[in-house]
Protein backbone atom coordinates (compact mmCIF):
# COMPACT_ATOMS: atom_id res chain seq x y z
CA UNK A 1 0.00 0.00 0.00
CA UNK A 2 2.69 2.90 0.87
CA UNK A 3 4.52 1.78 -2.67
CA UNK A 4 0.99 2.65 -4.52
CA UNK A 5 0.93 5.64 -2.39
CA UNK A 6 3.97 6.42 -2.96
CA UNK A 7 4.60 5.82 -6.44
CA UNK A 8 2.74 9.02 -8.10
CA UNK A 9 4.73 11.53 -6.01
CA UNK A 10 8.34 9.64 -7.38
CA UNK A 11 6.61 9.94 -10.71
CA UNK A 12 5.32 13.43 -10.80
CA UNK A 13 7.60 15.81 -7.91
CA UNK A 14 10.87 14.45 -9.11
CA UNK A 15 11.07 15.76 -12.79
CA UNK A 16 8.83 18.53 -11.97
CA UNK A 17 11.80 19.51 -9.47
CA UNK A 18 14.44 18.91 -12.07
CA UNK A 19 12.37 21.19 -14.70
CA UNK A 20 12.18 23.72 -12.33
CA UNK A 21 15.79 24.39 -11.18
CA UNK A 22 17.10 23.72 -14.55
CA UNK A 23 14.41 27.12 -15.83
CA UNK A 24 15.34 28.93 -12.58
CA UNK A 25 19.00 28.32 -12.61
CA UNK A 26 19.78 28.84 -16.11
CA UNK A 27 17.62 32.02 -15.83
CA UNK A 28 19.57 33.05 -13.23
CA UNK A 29 22.79 32.09 -14.86
CA UNK A 30 21.80 34.39 -17.93
CA UNK A 31 20.61 37.42 -16.03
CA UNK A 32 24.45 37.48 -14.45
CA UNK A 33 25.78 37.39 -17.93
CA UNK A 34 24.12 40.00 -19.14
CA UNK A 35 25.77 42.36 -16.52
CA UNK A 36 29.27 41.16 -17.33
CA UNK A 37 31.59 41.33 -20.60
CA UNK A 38 31.65 38.31 -21.51
CA UNK A 39 32.14 37.26 -24.80
CA UNK A 40 33.17 33.61 -26.34
CA UNK A 41 34.45 32.84 -22.44
CA UNK A 42 32.28 33.83 -19.81
CA UNK A 43 33.45 36.74 -17.69
CA UNK A 44 33.25 37.91 -14.13
CA UNK A 45 34.13 41.22 -15.10
CA UNK A 46 30.69 43.58 -14.11
CA UNK A 47 29.63 45.98 -16.38
CA UNK A 48 26.22 46.83 -14.84
CA UNK A 49 23.61 47.91 -17.61
CA UNK A 50 26.28 48.57 -20.82
CA UNK A 51 24.96 45.97 -22.57
CA UNK A 52 21.48 46.52 -22.31
CA UNK A 53 21.69 49.90 -23.43
CA UNK A 54 24.25 49.02 -26.07
CA UNK A 55 21.35 46.38 -27.08
CA UNK A 56 18.26 49.06 -27.04
CA UNK A 57 20.85 51.06 -29.06
CA UNK A 58 21.02 48.82 -32.00
CA UNK A 59 18.61 49.71 -35.13
CA UNK A 60 17.97 46.07 -35.76
CA UNK A 61 17.05 45.52 -32.16
CA UNK A 62 14.28 48.24 -32.53
CA UNK A 63 13.14 46.17 -35.83
CA UNK A 64 12.95 43.43 -34.21
CA UNK A 65 10.36 44.67 -31.89
CA UNK A 66 8.42 46.72 -33.92
CA UNK A 67 8.45 43.19 -36.39
CA UNK A 68 7.07 41.88 -32.99
CA UNK A 69 4.66 44.01 -32.17
CA UNK A 70 3.09 44.16 -35.66
CA UNK A 71 3.30 40.36 -35.84
CA UNK A 72 1.96 39.59 -32.80
CA UNK A 73 -1.05 41.52 -33.47
CA UNK A 74 -1.65 40.08 -36.73
CA UNK A 75 -1.13 36.60 -35.55
CA UNK A 76 -3.37 36.80 -32.56
CA UNK A 77 -6.41 38.38 -34.35
CA UNK A 78 -6.09 36.82 -37.51
CA UNK A 79 -5.19 33.17 -35.12
CA UNK A 80 -8.21 33.86 -33.10
CA UNK A 81 -10.62 34.63 -35.84
CA UNK A 82 -9.97 31.53 -37.64
CA UNK A 83 -10.13 29.72 -34.48
CA UNK A 84 -13.71 30.87 -33.19
CA UNK A 85 -15.05 30.49 -37.04
CA UNK A 86 -14.01 27.01 -36.97
CA UNK A 87 -15.22 26.29 -33.59
CA UNK A 88 -18.75 27.99 -34.15
CA UNK A 89 -18.70 25.44 -36.99
CA UNK A 90 -18.14 22.52 -35.26
CA UNK A 91 -20.31 23.07 -32.58
CA UNK A 92 -23.25 22.84 -35.08
CA UNK A 93 -22.77 19.22 -34.37
CA UNK A 94 -21.94 18.15 -38.16
CA UNK A 95 -21.73 14.97 -39.40
CA UNK A 96 -17.81 13.27 -39.01
CA UNK A 97 -16.98 16.31 -36.70
CA UNK A 98 -14.25 14.29 -34.94
CA UNK A 99 -12.59 14.02 -38.54
CA UNK A 100 -12.83 18.12 -38.95
CA UNK A 101 -11.66 18.64 -35.61
CA UNK A 102 -9.04 16.14 -36.07
CA UNK A 103 -7.80 18.05 -39.55
CA UNK A 104 -8.08 21.18 -38.15
CA UNK A 105 -5.75 20.49 -35.22
CA UNK A 106 -3.10 18.64 -37.39
CA UNK A 107 -1.17 21.61 -38.50
CA UNK A 108 -0.45 21.71 -34.42
CA UNK A 109 1.41 18.36 -34.52
CA UNK A 110 3.66 19.70 -36.90
CA UNK A 111 7.27 21.11 -36.10
CA UNK A 112 7.80 24.71 -37.22
CA UNK A 113 10.56 23.44 -39.13
CA UNK A 114 8.53 21.22 -41.47
CA UNK A 115 5.61 24.23 -41.17
CA UNK A 116 8.04 26.75 -42.34
CA UNK A 117 10.12 24.49 -44.76
CA UNK A 118 6.77 23.96 -46.70
CA UNK A 119 5.42 27.51 -47.14
CA UNK A 120 8.23 28.49 -47.94
CA UNK A 121 8.15 26.68 -51.00
CA UNK A 122 4.46 27.42 -51.53
CA UNK A 123 5.05 31.22 -51.36
CA UNK A 124 8.76 30.99 -53.63
CA UNK A 125 7.63 33.37 -56.74
CA UNK A 126 9.75 31.18 -58.54
CA UNK A 127 7.79 27.61 -58.03
CA UNK A 128 4.84 28.03 -55.77
CA UNK A 129 1.78 29.81 -56.33
CA UNK A 130 2.80 32.54 -58.48
CA UNK A 131 4.49 30.16 -61.03
CA UNK A 132 1.75 27.66 -61.09
CA UNK A 133 -0.84 30.43 -61.53
CA UNK A 134 1.52 32.26 -64.18
CA UNK A 135 1.69 29.09 -65.88
CA UNK A 136 -2.05 28.78 -66.11
CA UNK A 137 -1.98 31.57 -67.93
CA UNK A 138 -1.89 34.90 -65.95
CA UNK A 139 1.21 36.03 -67.15
CA UNK A 140 0.78 39.44 -65.01
CA UNK A 141 -0.69 37.53 -61.62
CA UNK A 142 2.52 38.13 -58.69
CA UNK A 143 2.28 36.78 -55.25
CA UNK A 144 5.89 37.68 -54.03
CA UNK A 145 5.32 38.79 -50.20
CA UNK A 146 7.86 36.80 -49.33
CA UNK A 147 10.51 38.71 -50.93
CA UNK A 148 8.73 41.86 -50.15
CA UNK A 149 10.22 43.92 -47.47
CA UNK A 150 6.90 45.71 -46.80
CA UNK A 151 4.97 42.36 -46.92
CA UNK A 152 7.25 39.36 -45.49
CA UNK A 153 6.30 39.79 -42.58
CA UNK A 154 2.38 39.17 -43.18
CA UNK A 155 3.71 35.54 -45.20
CA UNK A 156 4.49 34.51 -41.67
CA UNK A 157 1.27 35.74 -39.90
CA UNK A 158 -0.73 33.80 -42.18
CA UNK A 159 1.66 30.38 -42.10
CA UNK A 160 1.37 30.83 -37.99
CA UNK A 161 -2.06 31.71 -37.72
CA UNK A 162 -2.20 28.59 -40.01
CA UNK A 163 -0.48 26.70 -37.99
CA UNK A 164 -1.86 27.71 -34.38
CA UNK A 165 -6.01 28.28 -35.51
CA UNK A 166 -6.57 24.52 -34.71
CA UNK A 167 -5.19 24.92 -31.04
CA UNK A 168 -7.29 28.41 -30.69
CA UNK A 169 -10.45 26.25 -32.29
CA UNK A 170 -10.14 23.29 -29.92
CA UNK A 171 -10.05 26.00 -26.62
CA UNK A 172 -13.02 27.93 -28.59
CA UNK A 173 -15.04 24.86 -28.66
CA UNK A 174 -14.34 23.90 -25.39
CA UNK A 175 -15.81 27.61 -24.18
CA UNK A 176 -18.89 26.93 -26.82
CA UNK A 177 -19.67 23.72 -25.27
CA UNK A 178 -19.63 24.74 -21.71
CA UNK A 179 -21.73 27.62 -21.75
CA UNK A 180 -25.40 27.09 -20.05
CA UNK A 181 -27.58 25.30 -22.65
CA UNK A 182 -30.57 27.05 -20.88
CA UNK A 183 -29.49 30.56 -21.24
CA UNK A 184 -29.14 30.00 -25.06
CA UNK A 185 -32.61 28.68 -25.55
CA UNK A 186 -33.94 31.29 -23.14
CA UNK A 187 -32.26 33.66 -25.68
CA UNK A 188 -34.27 31.30 -28.49
CA UNK A 189 -37.47 31.97 -26.68
CA UNK A 190 -37.22 35.60 -26.97
CA UNK A 191 -36.50 35.94 -30.29
CA UNK A 192 -32.78 36.37 -31.15
CA UNK A 193 -31.47 35.23 -33.90
CA UNK A 194 -28.70 33.06 -34.17
CA UNK A 195 -25.72 35.63 -34.72
CA UNK A 196 -27.41 37.79 -31.79
CA UNK A 197 -27.32 34.78 -29.39
CA UNK A 198 -23.58 34.56 -30.19
CA UNK A 199 -22.75 37.85 -29.80
CA UNK A 200 -25.18 38.26 -26.78
CA UNK A 201 -25.11 36.06 -24.89
CA UNK A 202 -22.25 32.82 -26.06
CA UNK A 203 -19.60 35.05 -26.37
CA UNK A 204 -19.79 37.61 -23.48
CA UNK A 205 -19.79 33.77 -21.09
CA UNK A 206 -16.50 33.19 -22.81
CA UNK A 207 -14.82 35.73 -21.28
CA UNK A 208 -12.18 34.20 -19.74
CA UNK A 209 -11.69 31.68 -22.55
CA UNK A 210 -10.69 34.62 -24.65
CA UNK A 211 -8.64 35.58 -22.66
CA UNK A 212 -6.74 32.62 -22.01
CA UNK A 213 -6.31 31.75 -25.84
CA UNK A 214 -4.96 35.67 -26.43
CA UNK A 215 -2.65 35.43 -23.99
CA UNK A 216 -1.43 31.77 -25.12
CA UNK A 217 -0.73 33.39 -28.55
CA UNK A 218 0.67 36.52 -27.81
CA UNK A 219 3.29 33.63 -25.82
CA UNK A 220 3.72 31.53 -29.14
CA UNK A 221 4.41 34.93 -30.91
CA UNK A 222 6.74 36.25 -28.29
CA UNK A 223 8.96 32.66 -28.88
CA UNK A 224 8.65 32.22 -32.58
CA UNK A 225 12.10 31.51 -33.96
CA UNK A 226 11.97 27.97 -36.51
CA UNK A 227 9.68 29.02 -38.39
CA UNK A 228 11.34 32.70 -39.11
CA UNK A 229 14.48 31.61 -39.53
CA UNK A 230 13.38 28.37 -42.25
CA UNK A 231 10.95 30.67 -43.64
CA UNK A 232 13.19 34.01 -44.25
CA UNK A 233 16.27 33.74 -41.89
CA UNK A 234 14.72 37.33 -40.47
CA UNK A 235 14.96 38.45 -44.46
CA UNK A 236 14.66 40.47 -46.56
CA UNK A 237 16.98 42.72 -44.79
CA UNK A 238 15.41 42.42 -40.93
CA UNK A 239 12.02 42.82 -42.05
CA UNK A 240 11.24 39.76 -40.59
CA UNK A 241 13.52 39.65 -37.67
CA UNK A 242 12.56 39.36 -34.33
CA UNK A 243 13.90 38.89 -30.73
CA UNK A 244 14.25 35.85 -31.14
CA UNK A 245 16.61 35.87 -34.28
CA UNK A 246 18.45 38.79 -32.54
CA UNK A 247 19.24 36.43 -29.69
CA UNK A 248 20.62 33.92 -31.58
CA UNK A 249 22.96 36.41 -33.74
CA UNK A 250 24.27 37.73 -30.70
CA UNK A 251 25.52 34.36 -28.89
CA UNK A 252 25.94 32.28 -31.80
CA UNK A 253 26.80 34.29 -34.61
CA UNK A 254 28.67 36.69 -33.37
CA UNK A 255 30.12 34.82 -29.89
CA UNK A 256 28.78 37.97 -27.52
CA UNK A 257 27.51 36.32 -24.75
CA UNK A 258 26.82 39.49 -22.47
CA UNK A 259 24.69 41.23 -25.42
CA UNK A 260 23.03 38.24 -26.16
CA UNK A 261 22.30 37.35 -22.44
CA UNK A 262 20.56 41.04 -22.39
CA UNK A 263 18.81 40.33 -25.31
CA UNK A 264 17.38 37.29 -23.68
CA UNK A 265 16.43 38.90 -20.58
CA UNK A 266 14.67 41.77 -22.71
CA UNK A 267 13.02 39.34 -24.33
CA UNK A 268 11.65 37.54 -21.29
CA UNK A 269 10.73 40.44 -19.57
CA UNK A 270 8.49 41.29 -22.68
CA UNK A 271 6.93 37.69 -22.06
CA UNK A 272 6.41 38.12 -18.19
CA UNK A 273 4.75 41.51 -19.66
CA UNK A 274 2.16 39.17 -20.91
CA UNK A 275 2.68 36.68 -18.20
CA UNK A 276 2.50 38.35 -15.26
CA UNK A 277 -1.19 40.69 -15.85
CA UNK A 278 -2.54 37.37 -16.60
CA UNK A 279 -1.29 35.67 -13.28
CA UNK A 280 -2.96 38.85 -11.71
CA UNK A 281 -6.10 38.35 -13.49
CA UNK A 282 -6.63 34.76 -12.69
CA UNK A 283 -6.07 35.39 -8.75
CA UNK A 284 -8.05 37.94 -8.71
CA UNK A 285 -10.96 35.78 -10.29
CA UNK A 286 -10.33 32.72 -8.44
CA UNK A 287 -10.80 34.70 -5.33
CA UNK A 288 -13.90 36.45 -6.50
CA UNK A 289 -15.10 33.12 -7.27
Amino acid sequence: MWIRRLLPHLVIWPPLALSVFYIVSFTLWTTWLSFTDSELVTSDTWVGFKNYTSIISQTKVQTAYLNLVIYGLCFVVLASLIGLLLAVLVDQRIRAENLFRSIFLYPMALSFIVTGTVWSWILNPGLGIQKLVQNLGWAGFKFNWIVDRDMAIYTIVIVAAWQASGFAMALFLAGLRSVDGDIVKAAEIDGASKMRTYFSVVFPCMTPIFITVFVLLLQFAIKTYDLVWVMTGGGPGTSTALPTLVVYDYMFERGQLGRGSAAAVLMLSTLLLVLVPYWIWRRRRQVAI
